[in-house]
């Protein structure tokens, strides 16, 4: 039964209880004292009795699906076909956003996202339908979560563009983003700039992680595309200002007479960038943060929500500033500096 004790794992330091996470029938791929590394598979949990496994030695814990907690394999991890292919439910989920048949798949194996690209490489794959595309005004999205759905609405509040369709790799192929589609993972890239599409935006935030957001951009310059400006119509920027490629500003930010922005750097949701201010490439100023005139900001920077700053400062590269701290000194590079501090420039005071 689901939530039955199954076997007591003991370390040198704890012992833990693992249950069943599925109500089934337990199927076990070791023996007693058997010698066993972190990660192995210990059991595996079928519906039936009689249902089809995976060979031990085909099996590897990054293509499957483990319950949280648990050393025990669950069937919805894997995807059985007719024709006994065994593919892994990322892998099917890759196969399709390339188009590819999974006629084309080994059958002798298990088949995972490995797998579906070393043979997408030896196949011609059929491009996705894109209707309508316009090198000038046909955008490319990549990624389909928060930060993504309001690029898309900046976009469109803009005018003059037409969103061809979004990449993203962790949402199937074909499920609809505010209508939408998804046409595939980063693989498709190189099949949309042949089919004609010219234009990307950066959807991924890069919030918890800054340089995830640079990779993305680096992945699509790689394959031939630009990043347009995108700017909310309700954002201020004043005609002295300069905006770089691929930068973002929007809804209802600020950016004041003579300031900088470097391409790629964003300034979010009523963010404030006064004058004569400069944002480095790749930085974020999130929303509702104020800089005051003259603060310099390197690159690949965050300046958290609701964060406030003094006149003239400058904040390094590589810096992450939590949201409402204040910050009253220059801040070195590499520096982080937790949320709500008053930043000194000697140490920080609640």
């Amino acid at each position: 039964e689901k939530g039955a004790l199954l076997f007591t794992l003991e370390t040198t330091k704890a012992a833990s209880d693992v249950v069943s996470p599925e109500t089934g029938f337990i199927r076990i791929f070791v023996k007693e004292g058997d010698t066993l590394s972190v990660g192995d598979i210990l059991a595996y949990v079928t519906d039936t009795v009689d249902e089809p496994l995976p060979q031990p030695s085909e099996l590897h814990p990054s293509s499957f699906t483990l319950h949280p907690s648990s050393s025990v394999l669950h069937p919805s991890s894997f995807i059985f076909h007719p024709s006994s292919l065994r593919i892994t439910k990322p892998a099917r989920a890759l196969a399709e956003s390339l188009g590819l048949d999974l006629a084309a798949l080994p059958p002798d194996r298990l088949v995972t996202e490995s797998v579906i690209r070393e043979v997408a490489g030896k196949v011609s794959l059929p491009a996705p339908v894109l209707e309508g595309i316009d090198p000038g005004k046909s955008i490319l999205i990549y990624g389909g979560g928060g930060h993504a759905k309001s690029v898309m609405e900046m976009a469109l509040a803009m005018g003059g563009y037409h969103i061809a369709g979004i990449v993203d790799d962790g949402i199937p192929a074909g499920t609809r983003v505010l209508g939408f589609p998804v046409l595939g993972t980063r693989d498709i890239l190189p099949v949309l700039a042949e089919k004609g599409l010219r234009l990307a935006a950066n959807g991924v935030g890069g919030i918890l992680d800054i340089r995830i957001r640079v990779e993305i951009f680096e992945l699509l310059e790689s394959y031939g595309y630009s990043f347009p400006v995108l700017r909310h119509p309700s954002a201020t920027v004043e005609p002295s200002a300069v905006i770089g490629d691929g930068a973002q500003v929007f809804a209802n930010a600020y950016v004041g007479s003579s300031a900088v922005l470097h391409p790629r750097c964003m300034v979010n949701t009523s963010a404030v960038v006064s004058h004569d201010c400069e944002i480095g490439v790749y930085s974020h100023i999130a929303p509702g943060a104020l800089l005051a005139g003259l603060v310099q900001v390197g690159e690949r920077t965050l300046v958290g929500m609701g964060v406030t700053t003094a006149i003239g400062i400058r904040i390094g590269s590589g810096v992450r500033i939590g949201n409402g701290a204040i910050i009253l000194a220059d801040v070195p590079d590499r520096t982080i500096i937790q949320a709500g501090r008053v930043w000194t420039g000697k140490a920080e005071t609640p």
